[in-house]
C-alpha cells in the first residue's frame, strides 16, 4: 500500500472516530487530526477536523470552542476562502467574548482582519486591528498588520508608530524589518530603509523575505558615498 493510500486510510479511520465520539473523547483527536492536515497543507480537510472538534466541545467551554473555531477559520483563510473563513472567525470572536476572554478575542480579531483585508474591507479590518491592539497589546503580529494596513491607507505617521511597537515585540522577525523599510522609504528616510532591509538579509539569509529585501535595496540604489569633508 502506498504512503498516500495509507495516509488516506488513517485519515478515514480517525475521522470516523472523531465523528462518532462524544464530548471530550473526540475533541483531542480532532485537534490532532486538524493540526496534522494543516501541516500537510490540506486546508479544507483541516477545517473539517477543527470544526468537528469544536462541535464536540461542550457548550459550557466557550473559550475552547472559540480556539477551535479560530483554527478552522485560519485553515479556510489559508485555502483562499476568505468569506467562509470570516464567518467562522466572527463566530469564534463572539464565543471568546462570551467566555470573557478579551485576549483570545483580540487574537482572533487579528485573523478576522486578515480575512477582511482579503475581502477588500480595509475599514472593517482597521477596526478589527484596533480591537486586537487593545485586547492583545503584546501580540506583535497585530501591530505588524496594523502598520501594513496603515501604510496602504496612506497613514504613514500611524504606520511608523505601529511598526516601532512591532519591532519591540518581534525584534528578530524579518517581516517586521521588511515592512519597516517600506514605511521608511515612503517617509523619505532612505537610510533607515536601507538599514532595515540589510538587517532582514542578515537575519534570514536565503529566505524569500531576504530576496524581497534585496530587490528593494536594488531599486533604492547604492548607499551614497560619505562626504570627505
Amino acid at each position: 500500500m502506498s504512503s498516500a493510500t495509507m495516509s488516506e486510510v488513517k485519515f478515514a479511520l480517525l475521522s470516523r472516530y472523531v465523528r462518532t465520539s462524544r464530548g471530550w473523547a473526540g475533541v483531542e483527536p480532532g485537534l490532532c487530526l486538524g493540526m496534522a492536515l494543516a501541516a500537510q497543507g490540506q486546508w479544507d480537510e483541516a477545517e473539517a477536523a477543527f470544526t468537528a472538534a469544536r462541535e464536540l466541545t461542550p457548550a459550557n467551554e466557550p473559550a475552547n470552542r472559540a480556539r477551535l473555531g479560530g483554527m478552522a477559520g485560519n485553515a479556510l483563510l489559508a485555502a483562499g476562502k476568505a468569506e467562509a473563513a470570516l464567518a467562522l472567525l466572527d463566530q469564534a470572536h463572539g464565543e471568546a467574548l462570551g467566555a470573557k476572554d478579551p485576549r483570545l478575542a483580540g487574537e482572533i480579531s487579528i485573523d478576522r482582519a486578515r480575512a477582511l483585508v482579503a475581502l477588500k474591507r480595509d475599514g472593517d479590518a482597521a477596526a478589527a486591528l484596533a480591537t486586537a491592539r487593545a485586547n492583545a497589546a503584546d501580540n506583535g503580529q497585530g501591530w505588524l498588520l496594523s502598520a501594513t494596513l496603515s501604510r496602504r491607507q496612506g497613514k504613514l505617521a500611524e504606520a511608523q508608530q505601529q511598526i516601532q511597537v512591532a519591532a519591540e515585540l518581534l525584534p528578530l522577525d524579518p517581516e517586521v524589518g521588511l515592512e519597516a523599510g517600506v514605511i521608511a522609504v515612503l517617509a523619505g528616510n532612505d537610510g533607515a530603509a536601507r538599514r532595515s532591509w540589510l538587517s532582514v538579509i542578515k537575519a534570514a539569509p536565503g529566505s524569500e523575505t531576504a530576496r524581497t529585501a534585496q530587490s528593494y535595496l536594488d531599486q533604492l540604489g547604492p548607499d551614497p558615498a560619505p562626504s570627505g569633508r
